[in-house]
């Protein structure tokens, strides 16, 4: 095997989720088969994990719907798309993770950006990307964040979290379950796709500190390096896993506790800027690379295309012989003066970022998608449609 598919089979190996610490616990107490990540009986283990019991004690108490005392379960939205919606996503968001990161990476090498005398480099940087994720002080950080937070939020808890589980003085089972199991479970998983983002984002600026070989003319007007763009997409599931909870917070105070929901706006706004940021920072690492491409290949091809130009001045307006085997000007690859100017005016057009507005309306959607909807809420569905059709029709 030569060294370019032996690195592109090390490459196709690389994964965020498997192999870690956390993969490990999982398949040991068998929620990960022997083969496969077993995504639905986790997502469904996790989730029901921690709503069940909630829903079981309140219905048995009387807290689950309205009419029983205090605040329903309910009506806390928060609780409910917490385990139904954001756990399931985090979780099914492996499943993503497991199958687009090993395809961007491999590009690298398939499409000859990293050439075959730099392979053994680029297979070394994936190799510590590897054993930077298989360590595990990541995740004795995690735990111990973990248990720092529970912990502050045992010993002074939000009142309106825990209002529909009975009296606040005297802790009951929904209050501690609430407390012990569902916020811990989130927070693990939560802090695991921010450490995920952290590895990814590592192993891309190890990746563009090398000497890759981007190609100025290339179509994507981003070296080659397009294939890029469908990365943050494996966060979708984490931006909106979170997006969804803090929206379902909102959701209730608005419902219970007549929050106007203009008065959220800059919230709302501020939590999509700081997820869209999050998500789109990795793909910053490979800017000063492309700056770099753009002001050398200005450069270089003007250069090329300026003594091109001159030889066909001479050669057609001067009338100077000697030019009609010219290996410049009988080049397929420049072909005829239209053609070098086409070829410039795409070197000009070098966009110093991978990001463009395909792939930031891919990582806003899911970020602004749930507060979005609790927008929408405050107006009223039949009048808002019959307004809609009044204007199309």
């Amino acid at each position: 095997m030569n060294p370019t598919s032996q690195g592109h089979a090390d490459i196709q190996s690389f994964s965020l989720v498997r192999d870690d610490l956390l993969f490990h616990l999982q398949r040991r107490v068998g929620l990960i088969p022997p083969a496969g990540l077993g995504i639905g009986r986790r997502a469904l283990f996790y989730s029901m994990l921690g709503w069940l019991p909630l829903v079981v004690w309140a219905w048995g108490t009387g807290r689950m719907l309205p009419g029983g005392p205090g605040e329903p379960l309910l009506g806390h939205y928060g609780v409910h798309v917490r385990c139904l919606v954001a756990i399931p996503l985090m979780v099914f968001g492996e499943a993503l993770a497991q199958r687009m990161v090993p395809l961007c990476f491999a590009q690298f090498v398939r499409t000859g950006i990293v050439g075959e005398a730099l392979v053994p480099r680029f297979r070394e940087v994936i190799a510590g990307g590897m054993r930077l994720r298989d360590r595990a002080y990541p995740w004795v950080v995690i735990g111990g964040l973990v248990v720092v937070w529970t912990t502050t939020v045992l010993m002074a808890p939000n009142p309106d979290e825990i209002a529909w589980a009975g009296d606040r003085s005297a802790r009951t089972f929904g209050a501690w379950w609430l407390l012990l199991v569902v916020r811990p479970l989130f927070s693990v998983l939560l802090l695991a796709w921010v450490w995920r983002l952290v590895l990814a984002s590592v192993v891309l600026v190890r990746i563009a500190r090398l000497p890759l070989r981007l190609v100025p003319s290339h179509p994507d007007r981003v070296g080659g390096l397009g294939f890029l763009a469908r990365l943050p997409a494996v966060f979708g599931p984490f931006t909106l896993a979170v997006s969804s909870v803090v929206a379902a917070s909102w959701a209730h105070l608005v419902e219970y506790h007549d929050v106007p929901v203009p008065s959220l706006y800059v919230q709302m706004v501020l939590l999509a800027l700081v997820l869209i940021v999050l998500v789109a920072m990795p793909l910053l690492c490979f800017t000063p690379s492309l700056l770099r491409l753009k002001r050398e290949a200005m450069l270089d091809y003007g250069v090329l295309l300026s003594e091109h130009g001159r030889k066909v001045q001479r050669r057609w307006l001067a009338g100077e012989a000697g030019l009609d085997d010219d290996a410049m000007l009988n080049a397929n690859e420049l072909g005829a003066t239209a053609d070098t100017q086409t070829l410039y005016e795409s070197v000009t057009r070098i966009r110093p970022v991978i990001l463009n507005k395909g792939v930031l309306l891919a990582i806003a959607v899911p970020a602004a998608l749930p507060m979005l909807l609790l927008v929408a809420g405050q107006f009223p569905v039949k009048e808002t449609l019959l307004k809609l059709l009044t204007v199309l029709l």
